[in-house]
């Protein structure tokens, strides 16, 4: 309607107006003329000021109405004019990208799918849009997904493609056109673009051609009625057993408020399930969702949300995701300074995970001038294991996953094992659990050591504070703790929060101060006056992370007399924060494969880390990774060093056939030595990216067209389009020029305004 009412007045399309340059065409004489009638107009403006009837202000409107008709008329005199570069008929290429993946089968536009707009369109011979082009251009057609290709006809078009590359596409289309005088490109789409890539190298090579690309958007903006799974957060590698505290972001739009079932399948097997509510239109729901890694291996967990009545996409209520379940035994250094209940109730608790070793080294007796400090050693591997104490070296201290420090002083390590606990956790990536006590933190002299560094409390250096009284607190889980995995005591979400109310007080004898900015707060405990202090925290610190629990009797969980002698929970939070405290943890060899979920026939990067025994990067070693195909058959893959990181590694394949790859990686040093093996997975299978965020994605089809110096249209504004390129300026061009002084807006001006004067002097009785 607008554009229509635009060319009417103006007598041309708005585009004409944007393309061209404007110019004032009149010759001498009728300049001259324009000239003459502009000093009639004056000598007129001046006699006005001698009306002698009129009062100032009615003058003053006059005034202004006489100048504005007068400068009408001088300007239509001068023969204002447009010059536009016109692309000469048929001696000019354009190309058009057609979209053939699958989201063009999305039913959006006007109640058809958005491909039979391509059809309709483009598709016959004497389709609109590819006649008026045909008219014009010499064209190329081509159509593009996951590739792209020439294209005889558009009615081969299959809408199958499973990822779209726009740039990819762009970018093979100019190489076809280059060197042809080129109008510009056309690219029909609905701006689903979900290549690895960015874009803008693509624009930048278009751009350096000079092809201008006309986009044409095709489908709805804004879905009405949808659910959306929009982003699973699920580790890459998860120790088996391991329960799982997954954060699901749901979306939706004509469902607000609606209750639908949320699940969550393995194999097929339901692990499990839980009612949710959608959210607004809109906005984002994080759901929390629980589940046990109980197979080995590979595993493929399906996250879905039924199809509801009248949805327009049901494919993005699915989002299956790949992680590995490993089976290892995990070893956790226990050191106490003290003998005390907390030791044994931990490796009780402990003791049924097969997963999780914990290594007690307790002191029984501390050193005098005659002899060193004494120690018990339960859990140990061999009879050499911690021997001689606490380990003091790289290679000891690195052979555990993870580190728990009872209440003992740090007059009891030497300066270089201080270093050796804030190495463990910045440099090999180790979890460390700082446990309160009389001979901890502050109190144990630890501030101003190494290890204060890696702690997410304060901890000041200088005298230690004075013994504090034991506070008695009760212990609530933050609202960074109700979804954490670390500090669940019951499976489902309100039975969390229940047995949290039911747990007895525990008691603390550590002055705690701030927890520092970075640090995360899991528990909270409210003493006899209400005030809150730490119990839980974590921080990451270079590549491991370190916690603090300042209170000392957690076994009160198991032995208080409110507790039932079948009550567990004791027994479920160690096991769940020890398995979380060893969780990324890295080994010697850790795998990566980009993307983890890919379709058959792209390529998958392998990234290695290989790390010596004291974690310093392993390079020029000979490093193969084995890749084991869904059929059994084996292929080794060399990995080369990439010289821009120490112990970095790279390599990559091609997958053949759907299904999972089984990717392990090893080899040994220069001289010889092993260096272990790492693992990981990839899953080859069809695409459902076309499906996610699938209205037509405007913004994007904005920019190509922008950057490239072409025009966006939508569907409904393609007719615009065979002009539009003419008027390009690119190519085998023509100046053309289109005169303005004629056009109605300005008589319809002039008359408006000789009637609004007229009508003035009359209703001031001037007339």
């Amino acid at each position: 309607m607008f554009e229509t009412l635009f060319s009417f007045l103006f007598k041309y399309p708005r585009l004409v107006f944007e393309q061209g340059n404007f110019t004032f065409g009149a010759t001498r004489s009728m300049s001259l003329v324009a000239l003459v009638a502009a000093i009639a107009g004056l000598y007129a403006l001046w006699t006005y000021r001698r009306l002698v009837l009129a009062r100032g202000r009615e003058r003053t409107v006059l005034l202004a109405l006489r100048t504005a008709m007068i400068a009408l008329v001088v300007f239509a005199l001068l023969q204002p004019m447009l010059l536009l570069s016109v692309a000469v008929p048929q001696q000019n290429w354009v190309g058009i990208l057609l979209d053939d993946s699958s989201s063009m089968r999305i039913e959006d536009q006007d109640g058809a799918a958005r491909g039979q707009f391509v059809l309709d369109q483009l598709g016959q011979t004497d389709a609109p849009l590819l006649t008026s082009l045909g008219e014009r251009f010499s064209l190329r057609i081509f159509r593009f997904s996951s590739t792209a290709e020439r294209l005889m006809h558009a009615g081969d078009l299959t809408f199958n493609g499973t990822t779209t590359r726009l740039g990819d596409a762009m970018l093979r289309a100019r190489d076809e056109l280059s060197g042809l005088p080129v109008a510009g490109m056309v690219v029909v789409s609905d701006g689903s673009d979900n290549a690895q890539a960015p874009i803008d190298d693509a624009l930048a090579g278009v751009r350096a051609q000079a092809m201008p690309v006309f986009t044409v958007g095709v489908g709805r903006e804004r879905l009405t009625r949808d659910i959306q799974i929009s982003r699973v957060e699920l580790p890459r590698r998860v120790l088996k057993g391991t329960s799982l505290v997954v954060d699901v972001i749901v979306t939706q739009t004509g469902y607000a408020g609606q209750t639908v079932p949320l699940s969550v399948e393995d194999a097929g097997i339901v692990v499990s399930t839980q009612d949710i509510t959608l959210p607004a239109d809109g906005e984002a729901e994080t759901v929390r969702v629980r589940f046990k890694a109980a197979e080995l291996g590979p595993r493929v967990f399906t996250f879905r949300l039924p199809a509801q009545e009248n949805e327009e996409v049901p494919q993005n209520n699915q989002r299956d995701m790949l992680t590995e379940v490993y089976d290892e035994r995990q070893k956790i250094l226990y050191l106490e300074g003290e003998p005390r209940f907390e030791a044994k109730f931990i490796r009780q608790a402990t003791e049924p995970d097969d997963n999780v070793q914990v290594v007690l080294l307790q002191r029984t007796a501390e050193a005098t001038v005659d002899q060193p400090d004494k120690y018990l050693r339960l859990g140990v591997s061999t009879p050499e294991e911690l021997a001689s104490g606490f380990p003091s070296t790289r290679e000891e201290l690195f052979e555990y996953k993870a580190i728990i420090l009872g209440s003992v002083e740090a007059s009891a390590f030497r300066p270089d094992q201080q270093r050796l606990l804030e190495d463990f956790v910045d440099v090999r990536g180790g979890g460390l659990l700082a446990l309160g006590g009389h001979r901890a933190f502050a109190e144990g002299g630890w501030g101003g050591t190494p290890l204060s560094n890696t702690l997410p409390l304060a901890l000041d250096r200088g005298m230690r504070p004075p013994v504090a009284v034991p506070a008695e607190l009760v212990v609530r889980p933050t609202p960074a703790g109700l979804g954490h995995p670390a500090v669940q005591v019951a499976e489902g979400e309100e039975a969390n929060q229940d047995k949290w109310r039911q747990l007895p007080a525990l008691t603390s004898v550590n002055v705690v101060g701030e927890v520092k900015p970075g640090a995360t707060v899991l528990l909270t405990g409210a003493d006899q006056r209400g005030a809150d202090q730490v119990v839980l925290a974590y921080q990451r610190y270079g590549r491991g992370k370190a916690l603090i629990m300042p209170v000392q009797d957690v076994w009160m969980w198991r032995m208080h007399h409110t507790m039932a002698v079948d009550d567990l929970t004791h027994h479920m939070f160690w096991q769940r924060l020890t398995r979380w405290l060893v969780d990324g943890v890295p080994d010697r060899v850790m795998v990566v494969a980009t993307p983890d979920q890919i379709e058959r026939g792209d390529p998958v990067t392998i990234s290695a880390e290989v790390l010596d025994k004291e974690y310093r990067g392993v390079n020029d070693g000979r490093i193969t990774a084995t890749i084991r195909g869904p059929s059994g058959a084996s292929t080794d893959v060399p990995l080369e060093w990439t010289v821009e990181n120490e112990g970095e590694y790279r390599g990559r394949f091609t997958p053949s056939e759907d299904g999972i790859y089984s990717i392990s990686v090893g080899g040994t040093t220069r001289d010889g030595e092993s260096v272990g093996r790492g693992a990981t997975a990839v899953r080859v299978a069809p695409s459902q990216a076309e499906y996610f965020d699938a209205a037509m994605r405007a913004p994007l089809l904005q920019r190509i067209a922008d950057e490239t110096e072409g025009r966006f249209f939508r569907a409904s504004e393609a007719d615009r389009l065979a002009e539009a390129i003419s008027y390009s300026g690119k190519g085998i061009t023509v100046v053309e020029q289109r005169e303005l002084w004629d056009m109605p807006v300005i008589l319809l001006l002039l008359l408006g305004l000789m009637g609004g004067e007229w009508m003035y002097r009359r209703g001031r009785g001037l007339a």
